[in-house]
């Protein structure tokens, strides 16, 4: 039976309201809402940590989030839980009833991430990094404009809102060219093309589901290796959670790829260099919390292709391969609370971690199961290996060179 004064029904039909607002420091965590594609049961992960981080920072925890199956909407984990749609509406309505010190945006996924502009429009305190400097991140044009000024190599790329507009960045990028829209999840809409015809159609239908939206038309580095960095940064010092190297080749969505950690066909310089585009990129983004960025290496050359201001859904997956708290850490960053070098971390992983991607083709029979730049996995599980020779790998990592020598 669920205790009613932790858990909160907050509804135009109701004449009464149950909640009553106490008088300590409050902390509102936005969860992911329910699972779909793009954004699943790991942002719970996040939201769970994240909250006995708040708690153990000596404020109220108040978690909002609409999904019973997660743990963060168990009616014992967060101080108060208001089991709400993730919509403005109703986030503004807890806000002017609760009065919190800020709003944590960072753990749930994309959608929480959406609300930031409303949160800073209503000078809502955002805890951890600015929205201004979120939005640069997700802004695709924007970014790209970043990485300019820092000289970190990025594909080439331009911007567009018509399909005749289109076209004609395409032609000048180079094909093939990745078509994507901005502020996307999962990587909604995106497609890979290579002709004025299929740019046509690809904007064409990407308007037609996402009106309004910027096209952001990047040339496409075929048959290059991806990888990526997930790390902390709390103003001052900088921390690499993990560098992990997709076996899939590229142009397949990050949530779709197997993915190991540590990286195990990158060199040193490489990865390195990685960590230095990333901590440089962490600096001008004035991060404070998590990032997660992604990379491309071809001919011994690290591109950016975008970077997620936030937890990314292999942020719970380094945690556990790792054995270290990231989340716990990560919030308290975000309050302020604490500093990176207040904490002694300690990575006890042996040997590799593969990331694996769940797929559900057998509950939706007509969905194509061919993988490309949108995702299509339901969630992921983890594999521990002792080291490369091990069978499972090596089956992977076969089939991945039959898929880049094709």
């Amino acid at each position: 039976m669920l205790h009613l004064h932790n858990f909160i029904l907050m509804s135009n039909n109701l004449l009464h309201n149950e909640s009553i607002p106490s008088t300590r420091k409050k902390i509102i965590v936005l969860g992911s809402g329910p699972n779909r594609i793009g954004q699943g049961i790991e942002f719970d992960y996040c939201c769970v940590h994240g909250l006995l981080a708040i708690k153990e920072c000596g404020y109220e925890a108040i978690m909002v989030n609409c999904n019973p199956e997660t743990v963060s909407t168990d009616f014992d984990m967060a101080d108060k839980l208001y089991f709400e749609p993730v919509f403005w509406e109703h986030l503004w309505e807890i806000i002017e009833l609760e009065q919190p010190e800020g709003v944590i945006v960072q753990l749930g996924g994309q959608t929480a991430l959406k609300l930031s502009k409303r949160l800073h429009e209503k000078g809502i305190k955002i805890i951890g990094t600015s929205f201004d400097d979120m939005d640069i991140a997700e802004d695709r044009g924007r970014f790209s404009d970043l990485l300019k000024q820092l000289d970190i190599p990025y594909p080439e790329y331009g911007t567009a809102f018509t399909a005749d507009e289109a076209i004609e960045v395409a032609n000048k990028v180079g094909y093939p060219v990745l078509v994507r829209p901005s502020y996307v999840l999962g990587g909604q809409r995106m497609r890979i093309v290579i002709n004025d015809e299929e740019v046509e159609k690809a904007v064409v239908s990407l308007l037609k589901h996402i009106p309004d939206n910027k096209i952001l038309i990047d040339h496409f580095l075929d048959r290059c290796q991806e990888a990526e960095v997930d790390a902390i940064f709390d103003g001052e010092n900088f921390h690499v959670m993990g560098v992990m190297e997709h076996i899939e080749p590229a142009g397949i969505h990050s949530g779709d790829s197997n993915a190991v950690l540590p990286a195990f066909n990158l060199s040193p310089l490489l990865v390195e260099t990685m960590e230095y585009y990333s901590e440089k990129i962490a600096r001008a983004l004035h991060i404070k919390g998590l990032i997660n960025i992604q990379f491309a290496i071809k001919g011994n050359k690290v591109y950016v292709i975008e970077a997620n201001p936030r937890a990314s859904r292999t942020t719970p997956f380094i945690a556990k391969a790792h054995q270290v708290p990231y989340l716990n850490i990560a919030t308290k960053v975000m309050l302020g609370a604490a500093k990176l070098t207040d904490f002694t971390i300690e990575k006890k992983l042996e040997g590799y971690a593969i990331k694996e991607p769940v797929f559900s083709f057998d509950k939706f029979p007509g969905v194509s199961k061919e993988l490309g730049p949108e995702m299509k996995s339901t969630g992921e599980a983890i594999r521990f290996i002792k080291d490369l020779r091990d069978p499972y790998f090596r089956t992977l990592y076969k089939e991945r060179s039959m898929n880049l020598s094709k």
